[in-house]
């Protein structure tokens, strides 16, 4: 069974930082299609960043030089370094994984198969 546990959502000042955690077990990371989403209550999930099956990396326009999407083969985790946080990025973030190989980003959170739990990042001006 794959899941996804995620971990080191909190609440900080504008400006502070935050690195979010999904580890996995059931999948192996190495050549699967990863992202980070993000919610707000009415809205819809955003995507936030991408990482293909090639390594290759990419992030929404509003958090481009502030947040770094970095995965740890060796520990199956998916990482997401948050810097320079504002009071917009608040939100529920989740980690997805797709399930099979990709190449380019994937910004639509429908063919995901597989979802971390969510956790919530506060960020106060």
């Amino acid at each position: 069974q794959v899941q996804l546990v995620e971990s080191g959502g909190g609440s900080v000042q504008a400006g502070g930082s935050l690195r979010l955690s999904c580890a996995a077990s059931g999948v192996t990371y190495r050549r699967d299609c990863m992202a980070w989403f993000r919610q707000v209550p009415g809205k819809e999930r955003e995507g936030v960043s991408t990482l293909d099956s090639s390594g290759f990396t990419s992030y929404t326009n509003s958090v481009k030089g502030r947040f770094t999407i970095s995965l740890d083969i060796s520990k199956n985790t998916l990482y997401l370094e948050m810097d320079s946080l504002k009071p917009e990025d608040t939100a529920i973030y989740y980690c997805a994984a797709l399930g099979s190989y990709c190449v380019g980003p994937l910004w639509v959170a429908d063919p995901y198969e597989y979802w971390g739990q969510g956790t919530q990042v506060t960020v106060s001006s």
